[in-house]
C-alpha cells in the first residue's frame, strides 16, 4: 500500500474522516452523480458507480442522499455538470503529486490548487510531468485481525489477483483494474469482507521523508483534500509508519 493510502487509513482510524463528513458527502454526492451521468444509473451495468455507491454506503451516507445524486446524474434535476480535472506537481523532499477533482468551474479549482501548492512551498507543474510515476491498481483491503492469511492469499489468487501484500495492520490484495470487480465478488462470495476497497493510484518508485518534509508533505496531501473541488490525492512518499501516527496525532 502507498504511503498516501497508509495515512489515509491511519486518519480513518483516528476519526479524522468522521470529523469532515459533511466535506466527504460532498465529495461522494460529486462522484455517484458524475459516475450516473457518464455510464447510466443500472448499478449493475456501470462499475464506477457500483463503486461508488460501496463509498457512499461506508460512510453511512443516507439512503435518500445517495439516491438523489444518481438522479441527478441521470437528468433528474442536476443543477451543474461536473467535469473531472487532474493536477500534477512536485511537493516537498521532490516527491510526485497528483490530485483528481470534479469541478463546475475549472478557473476556480485551478487557482484553488495553485494556491495550495505555493502556500506549501511546492510547485504545480504541466500535464504529464509526474503522471508515468503512478498506475491504476485495485486495492482491496481486509483487517488482519482474526483473518487467515493463507486463507486469503489462496482466494485472492484463485479469483485472479496480482499480488497480497502483508502490512501489519492489514492484508492488502492488488488487483489490475479490469479484475477489480470479479476479484472482490470471488473474495466475498468466500466469506472475506474488506474494509476498504478502490481503484487508486500506485507509484512505481517512491521518496524517502522524514522530519519537517514529511510534515510539510502531509499538510500539503491534507489542504489539498480539503478542498471540495478535489476527490483524490495521491503523492509518492515514503514516510514510517510511527511518523505518520505521531504526526496524525493533530489530524
Amino acid at each position: 500500500m502507498s504511503g498516501h493510502s497508509k495515512w489515509a487509513t491511519i486518519k480513518r482510524k483516528k476519526g479524522a474522516a468522521d470529523a469532515k463528513r459533511g466535506k466527504l458527502f460532498t465529495k461522494l454526492i460529486r462522484e455517484l452523480a458524475t459516475a450516473a451521468r457518464m455510464g447510466g444509473g443500472d448499478i449493475s451495468a456501470n462499475p464506477r458507480l457500483r463503486l461508488a455507491v460501496e463509498k457512499a454506503r461506508g460512510a453511512n451516507m443516507p439512503k435518500d442522499t445517495l439516491s438523489r445524486a444518481i438522479q441527478r446524474g441521470t437528468g433528474g434535476g442536476a443543477e451543474s455538470v461536473f467535469e473531472e480535472v487532474v493536477y500534477e506537481g512536485y511537493g516537498p523532499g521532490g516527491t510526485a503529486v497528483l490530485v483528481e477533482g470534479l469541478t463546475d468551474n475549472r478557473n476556480r479549482t485551478v487557482g484553488e490548487v495553485r494556491h495550495v501548492f505555493t502556500k506549501a512551498g511546492a510547485s504545480l507543474g504541466a500535464p504529464g510531468c509526474v503522471a508515468h510515476l503512478f498506475e491504476k491498481k485495485g486495492l482491496i483491503a481486509f483487517d488482519a485481525k482474526g483473518l487467515e492469511g493463507d486463507a486469503l492469499l489462496e482466494a485472492a489468487l484463485e479469483a485472479g489477483a496480482d499480488d497480497v501484500r502483508e502490512g501489519g495492520e492489514q492484508w492488502v490484495v492488488v488487483t489490475a483494474p479490469g479484475a477489480f470487480d470479479a476479484v472482490k465478488a470471488g473474495l466475498d462470495g468466500r466469506g472475506f469482507r474488506a474494509a476498504t476497497a478502490e481503484i487508486t493510484l500506485e507509484p512505481s518508485t517512491t521518496v524517502p521523508l522524514a522530519g519537517a518534509e514529511a510534515e510539510a508533505m502531509l499538510k500539503l496531501a491534507e489542504a489539498l483534500e480539503d478542498l471540495d473541488d478535489i476527490q483524490s490525492v495521491y503523492a509518492n512518499f515514503d514516510i514510517p509508519d510511527e511518523v505518520m501516527q505521531q504526526l496524525a496525532g493533530g489530524a
